[in-house]
């Protein structure tokens, strides 16, 4: 499995030419400061252990405070705790990111950030994964790095999420890691246009992601493998198409393999900001 993945990682970067935004992972740049971007996400996942799918919806708000410190407040809804079709609110989340490297060339740049993320979630606990983002309560605090070679973006990055009690009907199996190592790694392609003219062109980029995590206690881990394009229109709105399949795992999940479509819009303080950098 580790060759396999050492191989597409290298024969991925060594074509690729990318722009730092990425689907389902973060990368170390910023939006632009004064900006403010709203988002719609959506997943729809195949369940392992019972018929049908799980639908999550999670509207997001990101403010760019400054060129180096971002926040995100982020909402949980799904149909994963109702017996019918019905959507319920299960939480959300806070999530902040500093920018605290920052280094430029005439055809590269390399940025490093610190994030940290609180939830809250009223969902059963239903898998030994822990995700903050949708399904439990808990922290996480990481590490981000991007490096950005002639539009050849490359991001990767470590954190440890801690789940809590998804209060105040489900309490964290005493029998379950309730601490993990998540690590990511980010690769994307332009595929539109070659050149460019003007901001308001379509531009279509091709996104490969990778996402692991290993449950401290009993080692217990996944590898997953997200393919994605994604169409930004004007420079402002964004529309993500992935889908995510589990190449590896050795720990209960309920449903990891799925789709994901994101709809996004910043709107820009000033027109000059417009550069994510």
């Amino acid at each position: 499995m580790r060759a396999v993945f050492i191989s597409i990682f290298i024969l991925v970067t060594y074509a690729v030419r990318a722009q730092e935004l990425f689907v389902v992972t973060e990368p170390a740049s910023n939006v632009p400061a004064g900006s403010v971007g709203i988002k719609l996400g959506e997943s729809l996942m195949k369940e392992q252990y019972k018929e049908g799918y799980n639908y999550h919806m999670m509207p997001e708000i990101t403010w760019g405070v400054d060129k180096n410190l971002m926040l995100r407040v982020s909402g949980f809804i799904s149909n994963r705790n109702s017996t019918s079709s019905e959507l319920k609110t299960e939480g959300g989340s806070l999530y902040a990111k500093y920018r605290f490297l920052s280094t430029d060339d005439l055809h590269s740049h390399f940025r490093m950030a610190a994030f940290g993320r609180y939830s809250f979630n009223n969902a059963d606990i239903h898998q030994e994964e822990i995700e903050t983002m949708g399904h439990n309560s808990g922290f996480e605090f990481g590490m981000v790095a991007t490096q950005l070679i002639q539009k050849v973006a490359i991001s990767s990055s470590v954190s440890v999420e801690k789940a809590l009690d998804n209060k105040p009907d489900y309490p964290f199996p005493d029998t379950q890691s309730d601490v993990a190592f998540n690590y990511t790694l980010s690769v994307g392609k332009l595929m539109y246009p070659k050149r460019y003219s003007d901001y308001k062109q379509t531009n279509i980029n091709f996104m490969l992601e990778f996402m692991g995590q290993t449950l401290t206690e009993n080692q217990r881990s996944f590898l997953d493998i997200v393919p994605s394009v994604q169409f930004i229109l004007n420079s402002q709105a964004r529309i993500d198409l992935a889908y995510k399949q589990e190449l590896y795992s050795s720990m209960l999940r309920s449903a990891p393999n799925g789709f994901y479509l994101n709809l996004q819009y910043t709107f820009f303080s000033l027109r000059g900001n417009q550069k994510n950098d």
